[in-house]
């Protein structure tokens, strides 16, 4: 059974790149799937169980929420858009999870970035499509078109979805690809 909120944010989404599609539908689809497993590795937890740890790391599964939040803005608002920067101090901040760390808020900013996001990559794709180019610019790089922002948020969201896998696996014995 999944969490209401993750069906909520994921309501009338698809979410499964289709088996031969184009290239538009099959990075928006995987980038989907991949939100959407990592929300249901890290759903129906409290404060404790959010601030597990396993092994040497400092990832939980709080900070890995926190920190996805932030590549959210980074990637969309910032380097698509040419918005504000993320401060390195933000970047640092994203993994402390201690036990008066509110879950709701945490779910509540990462639900708020990702529709923020849809937003902007609705927009970017009517505004030239997935080679629009039109944000950050990075000195001897360029600056990045949708395409490969897109395909940076999947690796994103792969990586940390493998942290998740790992952490949620020791806190309930929770594994899987999907939620059922």
């Amino acid at each position: 059974m999944t969490e209401p909120f993750v069906d909520v944010l994921f309501d009338g989404v698809e979410a499964e790149p289709p088996v031969a599609g184009d290239e538009l539908t099959t990075l928006v689809r995987t980038l989907e799937r991949n939100r959407r497993v990592l929300a249901w590795k890290c759903a129906g937890l409290d404060a404790a169980a959010m601030s597990t740890q396993i092994g040497k790391s400092s990832i939980t599964l709080g900070g890995l929420l926190r920190h996805l939040t932030r590549c959210e803005a980074s990637t969309f608002v910032w380097k698509l858009n040419g918005g504000p920067s993320p401060t390195r101090a933000d970047w640092e901040s994203d993994w402390e999870w201690g036990p008066g760390s509110d879950v709701e808020q945490t779910w509540r900013d990462w639900r708020a970035a990702v529709e923020r996001s849809r937003r902007l990559v609705a927009e970017a794709l009517a505004d030239g499509g997935l080679d629009r180019a039109k944000g950050q610019e990075f000195p001897g790089w360029g600056t990045p078109s949708l395409r490969r922002l897109l395909t940076d948020m999947i690796e994103e969201y792969a990586r940390h979805t493998g942290h998740a896998d790992l952490i949620r696996e020791a806190i309930d014995g929770r594994v899987g690809e999907d939620a059922p």
